[in-house]
């Protein structure tokens, strides 16, 4: 069986598992939610995620390694699921 996400740079077995798990199936499905809802998707159905999986998948939209990413995207991405976890959306 082919599994499209497991052709992304930074997905791994496990990770394409939980984000399957997570309704998430394709590369588009991934795109269509951006890192941080596909990671949060992840999180809410109970998986123990570390946040390296919030920045895999931003590497993976990016087709970069996880490692590349600026430190200053890694920051606007925690605080994205900072604001979002505690529900201060604005």
């Amino acid at each position: 069986m082919h599994d499209e996400l497991l052709t992304l740079k930074n997905i791994g077995k496990t990770s394409a598992q939980w984000l399957h798990a997570s309704g998430i199936h394709t590369a588009e499905d991934l795109r269509r939610l951006g890192a941080l809802q596909a990671y949060l998707a992840v999180k809410t159905r109970g998986f123990g995620a570390s946040r390296v999986l919030l920045y895999a998948i931003e590497g993976a939209l990016h087709d970069i390694p996880w490692q590349h990413l600026s430190e200053t995207r890694k920051a606007e991405l925690n605080e994205q699921l900072n604001k979002d976890v505690h529900g201060n959306k604005s």
